[in-house]
């Protein structure tokens, strides 16, 4: 059962990197499995069979996330933006109680105030949102015809992803929109059987080891404030958190002015509003 449990929450994960503005760091968070999920990753050779068991279901959660849904949440995105949108806030506000936990009555040092702290962590999402607004995002990377300099770059780009993919309350999917990347990979996974097979899992393949390599650097320096500084670390996260009810709709508000919302699509927001909230505060409760 507890495998189950961690390869749905991998499910959300995936999901979440795949809608530009929704960070799979924050799910991860609100849904009780981010400093053991880091933990896991920074000692993956210190306990290599404990950590290897409690990755896999969450791997092969995300995995089947973004292979069976990128499709479906693409679509659903551009067409049905708001109950989409409404859904991952959602989820964000269920996991607001389970944070709160953390830092409720813990003494702390002094010498910077865990509220600038997470002052600065809020203004950093909206600011990295608003560049949706301040760049144009219909232009982006080509995949056809690539030499060396464009797979390097490629590599380079998975990295920088990963570690936004991380980081709770930054959406490693709207930085990719940011860099021009976000719909040549999301085209190419979608497409990956169809044409030229063997480029396109190069193209992955090379995108995805830039991955692995992000994640696996970025984990050591999460951990290491989790331990030495947890409740600092806690209200920076919060910060990222409350932005992420912002920053969600506000990475959307493109589609939502192009798309016509109706009363269908408000009603059906709202009860995945409140969908959301319920799922991530009884996952995160387990």
């Amino acid at each position: 059962m507890k495998n189950i449990i961690l390869v749905l929450k991998g499910f959300f994960m995936g999901i979440a990197n795949v809608i530009p503005g929704v960070s799979g760091g924050t799910i991860a968070i609100i849904l009780g499995i981010y400093e053991e999920f880091i933990g896991a990753i920074s000692n993956l050779l210190k306990d290599l069979k404990k950590n290897f068991l409690f990755l896999l279901p969450i791997a092969i959660g995300m995995g089947l996330a973004i292979v069976t849904t990128s499709k479906v949440i693409s679509y659903s995105y551009d067409h049905f933006p708001l109950p989409t949108i409404l859904f991952f806030v959602g989820l964000v506000f269920g996991g607001i109680p389970m944070l709160l936990k953390n830092v409720k009555g813990k003494k702390e040092s002094k010498k910077v105030s865990s509220y600038v702290i997470a002052a600065i962590t809020f203004a950093l999402v909206i600011f990295l949102a608003s560049y949706k607004f301040i760049f144009s995002m219909s232009g982006g990377a080509s995949f056809e015809s690539m030499n060396l300099l464009d797979y390097v770059l490629l590599f380079i780009v998975g990295i920088v992803a990963a570690a936004t993919m991380v980081v709770p309350g930054v959406s490693g999917s709207l930085v990719l929109m940011i860099l021009g990347y976000y719909y040549p990979i999301i085209n190419t996974i979608n497409g990956v059987l169809k044409n030229d097979i063997l480029h396109n899992l190069i193209v992955l393949g090379i995108f995805g080891l830039g991955v692995v390599v992000g994640i696996l650097s970025i984990a050591k320096l999460l951990e290491y404030l989790f331990k030495k500084y947890k409740v600092k670390t806690y209200f920076g996260v919060l910060g990222f958190v409350f932005a992420s009810i912002i920053a969600i709709p506000l990475s959307a508000c493109i589609e939502l002015d192009s798309i016509a919302i109706d009363a269908v699509q408000i009603i059906a927001g709202f009860a995945l509003l409140i969908a959301g909230t319920i799922v991530s505060y009884k996952l995160g409760e387990k």
